[in-house]
């Protein structure tokens, strides 16, 4: 079994590109484990996490409600922000400068057959981060993503979690607000959830230094405590890239 997580963080990346992007690296391992079954000398498959920002931009899952989009085309023009209806599970939410995106790529057959405990890691891993900085993460029976006091009036989502799995192949992730303009979410019935807010990390820390410092700190958490929590070991990798580059 492979345990090494080869990481590229991509900077500020277009959804659609960076979603291509992830669909031809989903498609490759897919296509590993396929000839694998062909062969009595399979090799092994490659996990990969892309860490990416995005412009502005609002993601429709497979089993979301288009009527939580609240705003038209017109209105999306407007705030050049884009839409797009995806293939990954729960329902809609935004991505925008500030908000560390994580894509891992990963076959969990390299670590263990398990989609609810590869979603409850995801959680884990933020509500280490944010442990680091005073701030209790919590999960919310029944609604995927790390929350903060998600049992009170007062609760409000601080990371949202979407994946896409095949033959135990993930794709899609998490969107963690670092320092996201939180206003955006105002457009959207935030992961189909009424009555309840959103957050950033910032926002909860009342940070008003470097905010680029602390995103870059948060991407180096992430990578760690993953890693911890999947007994891997992580390999930075050269962000200027091209498809090629990657496989």
């Amino acid at each position: 079994m492979n345990k090494i997580i080869e990481v590229y963080d991509l900077g500020s990346k277009d959804y659609k590109e960076t979603w291509d992007l992830q669909e031809e690296l989903f498609s490759q391992v897919l296509k590993i484990k396929s000839d694998n079954n062909k062969t009595q000398n399979p090799i092994s498959t490659p996990n990969k996490l892309l860490l990416v920002e995005h412009p502005p931009v609002f993601t429709l899952g497979k089993s979301g409600h288009q009527e939580n989009l609240l705003i038209s085309q017109q209105h999306l023009n407007k705030i050049e922000a884009s839409f797009y209806k995806i293939n990954r599970g729960g329902d809609i939410t935004y991505h925008g400068p500030g908000q560390l995106v994580g894509y891992p790529i990963l076959d969990l057959e390299n670590f263990f057959t398990d989609i609810h405990r590869y979603l409850r890691f995801l959680e884990e891993a933020v509500i280490m981060i944010l442990a680091d900085y005073g701030v209790k993460g919590e999960r919310s029976e029944g609604e995927t993503g790390v929350w903060i006091e998600p049992n009170s009036t007062a609760a409000r989502k601080i990371c949202a979690i979407g994946v896409r799995a095949s033959r135990w192949v993930t794709m899609h992730g998490f969107a963690f607000n670092v320092f996201t303009d939180l206003s955006y979410f105002d457009y959207i019935i935030p992961c189909g959830i009424r009555n309840k807010g959103v957050t950033s990390l910032v926002q909860e820390i009342g940070f008003s230094e470097n905010k680029e410092l602390l995103l870059k700190e948060v991407k180096e958490k992430f990578q760690k405590y993953f890693a911890l929590l999947l007994e891997a070991t992580t390999i930075k990798k050269n962000r200027d890239f091209h498809l090629g580059s990657l496989s």
